[in-house]
């Protein structure tokens, strides 16, 4: 009589794959979650740091009775002692902060003033005798936080805080929180960012659409 070896064919079971399925589906879950945690903790510290920047302006002003940038002049503001001592910029003290639109994110005018006296009087951290680009903090998206007295959007003046390189999501989460989620109206606006080397001022002109999570925004409060 001839031997017959039977091949058995191994496979996944219906079980095994159903398991299988789940893991993937619970490690999908966890990243996506993950990025979402993310996006929502950057979109905190935008808010944080918006409204930080607003109550250390005011701080300052309490203080100093003057308007950081436009505090001087740079002798007597280095006669603080401390880390006024490496403070490399002052105003001319005229009450008028000097920050132009197209300014916000190169630290012209007396943009990278208010920083350095802001960073000397505490309020904010930073590396005090930081000038131009170099004196403006950075945002949780990459970009940078500036400021300007410019008319933006249309109607907007007075002194606001801008972040640049805001994705859509976040600049609509941004204006949900802190405002009424329009980017063409109310006292937080935003305008569209190029994104690249070169940060992207406010525009001038009004946000013709409402935000879309595809493209990158320029984004103001007013202080």
């Amino acid at each position: 009589m001839k031997n017959i070896s039977l091949n058995k064919q191994s496979g996944f079971t219906l079980v095994e794959i159903a398991i299988v399925l789940v893991i993937i589906g619970l490690l999908l879950g966890g990243v996506l979650k993950g990025t979402e945690l993310i996006e929502n903790s950057k979109v905190k510290k935008g808010v944080n740091d918006m409204n930080s920047i607003a109550a250390a302006y005011n701080g300052y002003i309490d203080r100093y009775r003057a308007i950081p940038g436009d505090d001087g002049n740079l002798a007597t503001i280095q006669a603080r002692g401390g880390s006024w001592a490496n403070v490399t910029q002052a105003g001319n003290r005229n009450g008028i902060l000097t920050a132009a639109i197209n300014d916000t994110f190169d630290g012209g005018g007396e943009h990278d003033n208010f920083w350095q006296h802001l960073k000397a009087s505490g309020f904010i951290t930073g590396e005090v005798g930081s000038q131009d680009t170099a004196a403006l903090p950075r945002n949780a998206f990459g970009g940078l936080i500036g400021i300007t007295t410019g008319v933006i959007n249309g109607d907007l003046g007075g002194l606001k805080v801008c972040l640049n390189s805001v994705n859509g999501k976040a600049a609509m989460s941004l204006d949900n929180q802190m405002d009424d989620g329009n980017g063409a109206t109310g006292s937080f606006r935003a305008t569209l960012d190029a994104g690249g080397n070169a940060p992207t001022p406010p525009a001038t002109t009004v946000l013709a659409a409402p935000y879309s999570e595809a493209v990158l925004y320029t984004v103001c409060m007013k202080i």
